[in-house]
């Protein structure tokens, strides 16, 4: 995640450059730092500093990165004609490299032509399946064609070799979400809690999803996850104190008063709608009255 500050170091040089301030290789290089997606002025000042000789060969080994930099800008912005030039350019200049074989793959990708593109990825992973750029661009692809369950399949197989991958984690329990398939991201999101259990996103969403499928098993559960979205956002999470009182309420109405912690429930439920009370007060006092009757339905 790009902070406060470096996000400001990068529009302070991006209007600098913009304004005939030069920089154009310190911003490129602060782009590449930071991962960032600005595509269209890595593309524009690249352009500029390959397309000068005097500018380019004081780069030095630096000049084959700036390449390989601007041909990815060129395909996200589809000036594939300059994305192969770039691509052909490295080619040339490193036949063997499989850094570079990786970049024809995605230029296949962004022609559209997902065969070739597949047939490329499986060849790059027969010298090394460990490569995880490689089992990413293969979800990607699928997704990008609409093939979920061939995204979900690849995004399995991924798991499987990079099992503290996270992002893959929690991009899997998304995609479940989205089919309804509520248990199998119930499973994806304990794994996310037990790499990361102090991020109350992932409280949140499990609890979303215990929520969801329902069942008075799964509801106490749910309750117990929002109360721990709440204990680490410091007690002012808005939609797990929603979630709280909820949670309750559903208790309420299955177990129909034979509850043996039905005081516990009131408890926490009326806490919770005490602090969601204070918020709207705070935030968005018109909404008072409005929140009151939607906690008493």
């Amino acid at each position: 995640m790009v902070s406060k500050t470096e996000e400001e170091q990068v529009n302070r040089l991006e209007s600098q450059v913009e304004n005939g301030g030069g920089g154009e290789w310190e911003y490129l290089c602060l782009v590449r730092k930071l991962k960032l997606r600005r595509s269209y002025n890595v593309l524009k000042y690249g352009f500029s500093i390959l397309n000068d000789p005097k500018k380019r060969s004081a780069l030095g080994p630096e000049e084959w990165t700036l390449y390989e930099q601007v041909a990815v800008a060129a395909m996200d912005t589809q000036r594939l004609d300059m994305a192969k030039d770039y691509v052909k350019v490295l080619q040339e200049k490193f036949p063997e490299s499989k850094r570079v074989g990786r970049l024809e793959a995605l230029l296949l990708e962004a022609m559209g032509l997902w065969e070739e593109a597949e047939k490329a990825y499986s060849s790059l992973l027969e010298d090394n399946e460990l490569d995880p750029v490689i089992h990413k661009r293969r979800v990607a692809m699928a997704k990008a064609q609409g093939n979920i369950s061939g995204a979900i399949e690849w995004l399995n197989k991924y798991l499987e070799i990079f099992m503290a991958d996270n992002d893959a984690w929690r991009e899997l329990a998304e995609i479940y979400v989205s089919l309804q398939m509520y248990k199998q991201a119930a499973f994806c999101y304990e794994e996310l809690i037990l790499s990361q259990p102090t991020i109350p996103l992932y409280h949140l969403a499990y609890a979303d999803v215990l929520y969801t499928l329902g069942g008075l098993e799964n509801l106490h559960m749910a309750k117990k996850y929002y109360a721990s979205t709440i204990d680490l956002t410091g007690g002012k999470h808005t939609r797990a104190l929603f979630g709280i009182c909820l949670s309750t309420s559903a208790i309420d109405q299955l177990t129909k008063g034979r509850n043996k912690d039905d005081k516990e429930n009131s408890q926490l439920a009326s806490l919770s709608a005490t602090a969601l009370g204070k918020d709207y007060k705070q935030r968005a006092p018109n909404k008072v009255s409005l929140l009151a009757s939607t906690l008493k339905a």
